[in-house]
């Protein structure tokens, strides 16, 4: 078995998301980003609605999540967020799982899109180990230091 093949994965838009997934996500996003960062601030931003919803399960547990936006009018591109693996699956390659996932799935339904996040600084390596260059400042977002990174195909 591979270590892709470990894992089960979901692609949902808004409509499509159940109660149940929905409440799973955020609960997996507040853990992370509120408690575990120790940073107070509003996950739930008004723009779910707009994203595609990459979930990873391993058994019947979300392990790994990512928000998907797709391109607008013409700029082509795809834009990634809330990128996140439940801690107890961390250091398993999961991540670059997560995100090639994400760059696939992508590619299915927006060819030659590129794309952009707005990483967490420490993680600026694991992205450009990934395709992503900087592409500006580095800036403050919630008091944690991010930088904005690209990455073309």
């Amino acid at each position: 078995m591979t270590s892709q093949s470990k894992y089960r994965w979901s692609l949902s838009s808004w409509d499509t998301l159940s109660r149940d997934e929905l409440y799973t996500i955020l609960q997996l996003r507040q853990q992370i980003f509120v408690v575990e960062q120790n940073c107070p601030y509003l996950d739930a931003d008004g723009t779910d609605h707009k994203a595609l919803h990459l979930q990873g399960y391993a058994q019947q547990e979300l392990c790994a999540y990512a928000r998907i936006f797709p391109p607008k009018e013409k700029n082509n591109t795809v834009v990634i967020g809330r990128v996140i693996v439940a801690q107890h699956f961390r250091g398993r390659g999961l991540g670059k799982i997560l995100m090639q996932k994400s760059h696939e799935l992508s590619y299915e339904q927006f060819p030659q899109c590129r794309f952009f996040l707005s990483a967490q600084s420490h993680l600026s390596s694991f992205y450009g180990d990934l395709g992503y260059q900087q592409c500006g400042e580095g800036y403050l977002e919630d008091d944690i230091p991010h930088i904005p990174m690209m990455k073309h195909e």
